[in-house]
Formats: C-alpha cells, sequence, structure tokens
C-alpha cells in the first residue's frame, strides 16, 4: 500500500482532476497547473529511484494511485501513469544518462514513443536518428523522450533499442485528434537528425534479460523485474480505473434514478433503477470483471517482486502470463464500462457527462497496441505447448 501522506494527497489530486476533466478535454492537454500538482504530490516520481528523490515503490502502490486518478479523469491518469513509469525505465540506462536528466532536476518529465518508425544508423560513439514517432502522451510536458528504434546491420534488424533525446532535438507535432483520451496530448515527435551517445541508448536484449547498466546504482528490486510485465500494466490500469470510475458514478445515478420507461401512466409514478433486477445483476457482474483484473494485478507483482527480490531468474511462461491477464484486464474492464453504460440510460449520453467521457476513454486506452488481447494470448498459449516466443519486450 502506498503511505498515508500521499493517499491524502491523492485524494484532492483526484477531485481536482474530476473537477478539470471537461476542461482537460477540451484543452487536448493536462494544464500546467495540473501537472505541477501531481509533481509536488510526487506522483511521477514513486518508480523513480530514492538517489534522486524517488519512492522506489512496489508496483501495486504506484498502480493503486493510478487507478484512483483515472477514476476521476481518464486522461490525468493515462498521463501520470506513461509518464511516471518512464522514470522507472529511465533507471535502466547508464548512470552517466541518469545524471544527465536528474541531475540537476529529478522532476524533470521523460515522455515516449517506443515504436520503431524512425532511422537508425551507426556512427562513431553512438548513433544518428530521424524519423517521425506518433502517440507520445504528455509531451508537452517532458523535457526528454524515449524513442524506439531498430539498429540495422547489412539490411537486417539485430537489435531494437530505445534512444533517450532531449527535447531540443526534437519537434512536437500537434496532430491528436481523437474520440477518447482527448486531453492526453498524445502528439508526434519528429526528429530531423539527432546524434544520440552511446551512454543514452539501452536495448531491448539487456531488458528482456533483466541485465542492464543501470543495476550498477540502482540496486533495488523495482529494477531486475522485466520492462515487459512493468511497462504494458502502465497502460493497463488507467483502463482498469476508468471502468472503476464508471462503475462508481453508475452506482451512485441509480441509487435515485427513475426509469421513464417504466413510469405508470396513471400515477405517472415511475420505477426506481435500485429495484430493477437488471440493474442490480449489471453491478454485480461489472465489479466482478473489474476486481477479477485488479486481483490479478496485485497477484502478478507479488510473485514478480518475490523473485527480484531473491535475484531469481523470472521465467518466460510467468512473463506470458503477466502479459495474458494485462491484456484480459483490459478486455474484462471496457466489458465491464459497456455494461454499466447500457444500463445508465439516455442521460448518460450527455456531452459533460462523466461516465459517457470514461467509456470513451476506456476504450480509446484499449486500443493501445500493448492491450491487443489475441496477440498477448496466443503469446500464453505458445508458451504452454512448449512453442517458440518470439517477443522482444518480455
Amino acid at each position: 500500500m502506498t503511505d498515508v501522506r500521499l493517499m491524502k494527497e491523492l485524494e484532492g489530486q483526484a477531485l481536482d482532476a474530476a473537477g478539470r476533466a471537461e476542461e482537460t478535454e477540451r484543452r487536448g492537454r493536462l494544464s500546467e497547473k495540473a501537472v505541477a500538482e501531481l509533481s509536488e504530490a510526487g506522483v511521477f516520481r514513486l518508480l523513480q529511484p530514492a538517489r534522486y528523490g524517488g519512492g522506489e515503490v512496489d508496483p501495486r502502490s504506484y498502480f493503486e494511485v493510478i487507478r484512483e486518478l483515472s477514476a476521476a479523469c481518464g486522461s490525468t491518469g493515462w498521463v501520470a501513469s506513461v509518464l511516471g513509469v518512464h522514470a522507472w525505465h529511465l533507471a535502466l540506462f547508464p548512470e552517466a544518462a541518469q545524471k544527465e536528466v536528474w541531475g540537476r532536476d529529478p522532476e524533470v518529465l521523460t515522455c515516449s514513443s517506443y515504436a520503431p518508425t524512425g532511422k537508425v544508423r551507426v556512427v562513431p560513439g553512438g548513433y544518428r536518428i530521424s524519423g517521425r514517432w506518433s502517440f507520445s502522451s504528455g509531451c508537452d510536458h517532458a523535457e526528454w523522450a524515449l524513442l524506439g528504434g531498430s539498429v540495422v546491420e547489412g539490411g537486417t534488424a539485430v537489435d531494437l533499442c530505445t534512444f533517450l533525446v532531449p527535447s531540443g532535438d526534437y519537434e512536437i507535432d500537434p496532430v491528436w485528434d481523437t474520440v477518447g483520451l482527448r486531453g492526453t496530448g498524445s502528439n508526434d515527435l519528429v526528429v530531423e537528425d539527432a546524434f544520440v551517445p552511446d551512454h543514452r541508448v539501452l536495448s531491448f536484449k539487456d531488458t528482456t534479460l533483466c541485465r542492464v547498466p543501470g543495476q550498477e546504482v540502482n540496486t533495488a528490486p523495482l529494477y531486475r523485474i522485466p520492462f515487459g510485465s512493468l511497462f504494458p500494466y502502465a497502460v493497463a490500469a488507467p483502463v482498469i480505473g476508468m471502468a472503476t470510475g464508471v462503475y462508481r458514478e453508475h452506482v451512485e445515478y441509480s441509487r435515485n434514478r427513475v426509469r421513464a420507461v417504466e413510469r405508470d401512466l396513471a400515477t405517472a409514478a415511475g420505477k426506481k433503477a435500485n429495484e430493477d433486477p437488471t440493474v442490480q445483476l449489471g453491478i454485480a457482474e461489472a465489479a466482478c470483471d473489474i476486481d477479477a483484473s485488479w486481483l490479478q494485478l496485485e497477484r502478478n507483482f507479488s510473485s514478480l517482486m518475490e523473485r527480484a527480490r531473491d535475484h531469481a531468474l523470472i521465467p518466460v511462461a510467468l512473463r506470458t502470463a503477466i502479459r495474458r491477464d494485462q491484456a484480459a484486464a483490459v478486455r474484462r474492464s471496457v466489458r465491464a464500462a459497456d455494461l454499466l453504460f447500457g444500463n445508465s440510460g439516455g442521460r448518460a449520453l450527455r456531452s459533460g457527462g462523466r461516465i459517457q467521457r470514461l467509456w470513451r476513454d476506456a476504450h480509446a486506452g484499449s486500443a493501445h497496441a500493448y492491450n491487443d488481447h489475441d496477440r498477448t494470448s496466443r503469446l500464453f498459449g505458445r508458451s504452454e505447448l512448449g512453442l517458440n516466443v518470439r517477443e522482444p519486450v518480455l
């Protein structure tokens, strides 16, 4: 669990996020005030190394915070989650890269776009990269970016790497205009031609093996768990939170709602929704799906952290099971949100309403590549059947 102080601050942050949700959506990004308040509360530094003022908290505690923020405002929770998890990823880089980013200001934020869509050239002392990277959530608030790229030799991709690039080396193209998660400002990053020195490059081969340069200085168990187990939950936990928000709103709304379609024409009296067996059953089913998703998250990270504390190998079978559960959690949560939305009646459709906004946000979050249920299910199935699992970021 997170400490009491943070949870008290979080309650205020969640209330503020809920109150600003419509404005955030109209703006297309979080306000500078919202980001400053999240930073002051320490949300972005929960997974950051203690040596740079971070919390080094258990991932379960981190995602508990993300769930609450996402239940209040999907865009706020999403941006807090992805910007916050980048502090963990940066901690895996060589110490020189960490010093370059956090040495002067440990509150500096880093955005990302991991899909290897740019061009990479090997040059003396490092690499030169160029291209366009899409869907960089919260990039307006970051001073650095983590960009994915394939290293090609002789026409063959030999490695998949993450390149750490300062904001002066890229431009933000404001293309984000979507039906959900509208307030995340997930714009494109454009790099014309930037040099990235070796110390600002991290191979996914190393992260997959859980043997990375950053472990020389960041020795906590948190930094010995796989990227493919932690990062995907950074785009899944917010969706569970959004469904949680839909659930809370629906239950509160249904307590006093009168179903007009079932009004008695003689007396003009309506049947209360809280007396409707269909509403009651829907609430039970949605609660079960959301709870199951969260319980699997807690179980999986308990297993991961136990092994990391013991310096034990984290087997492929566990990694694929975690990916299976992560994508299944998103599917269950969206299904729960759909059920509740359908039982909320026509008033839930009104612009500005929280149920419809969180419902749209949950669907938008489910579209992230890491939340592809069929793909992750196939990974697990192959592993169980003794087949090779070719996944570079497990």
